[in-house]
């Protein structure tokens, strides 16, 4: 019998890369990267064989998608920033049977959901940033799936998160599961990024207060609450992807039923107006 044997909220920012060129950026997120390092580290020692990741950079209309191929390899460009990430090499194996029964389990309960095996559809960078640096010691499997979600309501994406753990504990995999996108998500408009400090500063102090205070909350253990404002903080704090991760991470881990105090791991720090962390969800 397989199982879930960490779940995680991962920020996934260009900048990360950045990090580690020559340039302004250099060595400013350095605590994001160490944090998806401890992340895999923890992972791995928990076994983990294999990293499921709801991607908020990979956008979708009608249905849900998991990207089940068995092997990715290119070289990523970012069609949203080609000045931050571009010519990003990847190498990994998937895991075409897992992505599979996720999405044969999606739709059963009622969220269509389809699983493609296709080498021209790429990873997004959503899978990719968390990827490259928890890849770097620890080799794993990934299977990447849709949350940037344009149609679907937080009660789908639920689902879809139960189907990936009743998936996973139908195999033999140990997985590691990585809800991957930011806390509030509003860029700086163009014309104020500049003269804001944009790429280090947030773009709204009522964004951050909340995030803040959801952090509070997932510390805590305040789960049950945090899911009843969900779709409000989502929508009125510009939530990456409406936070369809976060609703699949919750399905996953049981959702209002889930009460474990949560681990900080990556403290709080604002990217191009948005709210960025690293969080661990144990199960």
């Amino acid at each position: 019998m397989g199982k879930i044997v960490l779940a995680a909220k991962m920020t996934h920012v260009p900048t990360m890369l950045m990090s580690e060129q020559e340039g302004p950026v250099k060595g400013t997120r350095q605590a994001a990267i160490d944090g998806h390092a401890e992340i895999a580290r923890r992972a791995k020692s928990l076994g983990a064989d294999t990293v499921v990741i709801c991607d908020t950079h990979w956008v979708i209309n009608a249905g849900f998608h998991i990207n089940a191929n068995s092997r990715f390899e290119g070289l990523f460009t970012s069609n949203e920033f080609p000045q931050f990430i571009q010519d990003l090499p990847y190498d990994y194996d998937g895991d075409p049977e897992l992505g599979d029964a996720i999405a044969a389990e999606a739709s059963k309960r009622g969220a269509y959901t389809l699983a493609h095996h296709l080498n021209s559809l790429e990873l997004e960078y959503g899978t990719l940033v968390p990827m490259r640096f928890m890849s770097r010691a620890y080799e794993m499997k990934v299977v990447s799936i849709a949350a940037w979600c344009t149609v679907h309501d937080h009660d789908e994406s639920r689902i879809v998160g139960e189907a990936i753990r009743a998936a996973v504990e139908a195999s033999d995999r140990n997985v590691m599961l990585v809800a991957s996108g930011s806390l509030s998500h509003k860029i700086w408009p163009n014309k104020d990024y500049a003269a804001n400090n944009g790429t280090f500063t947030i773009s709204s102090e009522f964004n951050r207060q909340m995030d803040l205070h959801v952090l509070e909350m997932w510390k805590a253990g305040d789960h049950a609450s945090f899911l009843k404002m969900l779709p409000e903080y989502a929508a009125h704090c510009c939530g990456e992807g409406s936070m369809h991760d976060t609703a699949m991470l919750y399905g996953a881990l049981g959702w209002d039923a889930y009460d474990k105090p949560c681990e900080v791991v990556t403290p709080y720090f604002p990217s191009s107006g948005t709210g960025q962390t690293n969080v661990i969800f144990p199960v």
